[in-house]
């Protein structure tokens, strides 16, 4: 026993060059710095941010609100700027707070939002401030030399790889269901989308490759952390990475994920890939080569011991959080009770549509909402199928109805759902007056079951 526990301490303590912390810093600051400009030039920042007339907050985080359209602009430009700083390592302690903080903001605004590699992005650089990325090849170590080091404690690496692993790993959990596994769903309904791709588009429709490429996802999320670990397999895993990512990124439309999971899973190569790496940098843009003398970053004890237990926590909380949905009764993907947070990636195909009306409670009479009135065309999508959401558009309506003049109005709602290719079904019904309940973290009794649903 004590033998294995030096073991690990001296596996976590052992020094490391730093060369792999400083690629991807560079790796992490580009692609944000890419994100944030493909943002903008969507016009998502207005869309999103700017043009809704109310907006759907976290549990919790309600008073988080956006700041008008000069202050939203206003965010994302000090998000980029904190990127660029963060790829040039120049005050990158302030910069990666600055980014973590603004990133952070932006996301908690609304959760019609709500991305799995949006959370990822938030947790990677909360992570990314207690490393020392900028202690090498950085602008930060050119304006003070004296900071340079180039062998740190493994564990500052292992911080990285740890939450990697933790993405991929969850991800294949979460697939070891009955629609996974034994529907193809929903691979099933959205392969055939694509049956006009030259070449392989005719066989996107036939019921096997659906299947193969639900088993196949699912056994790569569950091996490939492990693999990455490897350093005899960690060729053959990235290749599988690599083609992963872009045959997700060809099939769906997920953004920018499938890029920033390529590009920081090098995190794992070795150190003399990322050593190379930093020279070729160097020859490109015709810096001048330095011959830097071996230092070992040696932190203060204090930080090393606040470090570990921060550490500590975080992971355990990222363990168990995928496993919140077992407080819940009803069924996940139905509910949604427990879903977000946990790496269920691409797992659904659900739409519904939610009708909602304003009756007196004196007279009884009831009058229908025009949806479109109050919410943008995806925040009314995502709200039809979510019952969190559909409480906070129901407090929101009875406050603009009593602003109207209606006195004590009560607001209750018809949501019919579709999940995977399943007929639509009656998800909440008008026997509860929605405007009087809570949205919190108690199960929401109110949601029909799917198998009492008709």
């Amino acid at each position: 026993m004590e033998t294995a526990i030096n073991y690990i301490k001296s596996f976590f303590s052992k020094s490391v060059h730093i060369a792999p912390l400083a690629v991807f810093r560079i790796a992490f600051g580009v692609l944000m710095l890419a994100s944030i400009i493909r943002f903008s030039a969507k016009g998502w920042v207005y869309s999103m941010y700017i043009k809704p007339k109310l907006f759907f907050p976290y549990y919790g985080f309600e008073w988080v609100k956006p700041l008008g359209e000069t202050g939203m602009y206003v965010v994302f430009v000090i998000m980029a700027l904190a990127a660029l700083f963060i790829i040039l390592g120049l005050f990158y302690k302030f910069s990666i707070i600055l980014f973590f903080l603004t990133f952070t903001y932006v996301e908690l605004i609304d959760k019609t939002n709500y991305l799995n590699h949006y959370y990822f992005i938030s947790i990677m650089s909360l992570l990314m401030i207690f490393l020392p990325a900028h202690r090498y090849f950085s602008l930060d170590v050119w304006r003070n030399k004296t900071i340079q080091v180039t062998q740190i404690p493994n564990y500052f690496i292992l911080i990285v790889k740890f939450q990697v692993f933790v993405v991929y790993f969850f991800a294949g959990v979460a697939k070891l269901n009955y629609d996974w596994l034994f529907n193809a769903m929903p691979l099933k309904i959205w392969l055939p989308a694509h049956s006009e791709m030259p070449i392989i588009g005719s066989y996107l429709t036939k019921e096997w490759v659906a299947y193969f490429f639900s088993w196949f996802g699912c056994l790569y999320d569950l091996a490939i952390p492990f693999f990455l670990f490897m350093p005899r397999f960690i060729k053959p895993a990235y290749f599988f990475v690599v083609v992963f990512h872009l045959a997700s990124s060809l099939f769906f439309n997920i953004g920018m994920f499938p890029y920033v999971m390529i590009c920081l899973t090098t995190i794992f190569f070795s150190e003399n890939f990322h050593i190379q790496l930093i020279e070729k940098l160097k020859s490109i843009f015709k810096l001048k080569a330095s011959v830097v003398e071996s230092t070992l970053y040696k932190p203060k004890p204090l930080f090393v011991k606040v470090l570990t237990g921060l550490m500590l926590l975080h992971f355990s909380i990222q363990l168990i959080l995928p496993f919140r949905y077992l407080l819940y009764d009803g069924e996940l993907f139905w509910t949604e009770q427990g879903f977000r947070f946990s790496w269920r990636v691409m797992l659904i195909e659900k739409a519904g549509t939610a009708f909602f009306y304003i009756r007196d409670k004196k007279t009884g009479k009831e009058m229908e909402v025009s949806n479109s009135e109050y919410l943008t065309q995806m925040q009314e999508k995502m709200m039809a199928t979510q019952p969190d959401m559909l409480i906070n558009y129901a407090h929101f309506l009875k406050q603009e109805f009593e602003k109207k003049g209606f006195e004590d109005p009560e607001v209750l709602a018809e949501s019919y759902v579709t999940l995977n290719g399943k007929t639509s079904r009656l998800m909440v019904d008008k026997t509860t007056v929605l405007s009087e309940e809570e949205d919190n973290l108690k199960p929401k009794k109110w949601i029909i079951p799917a198998s009492n649903s008709k």
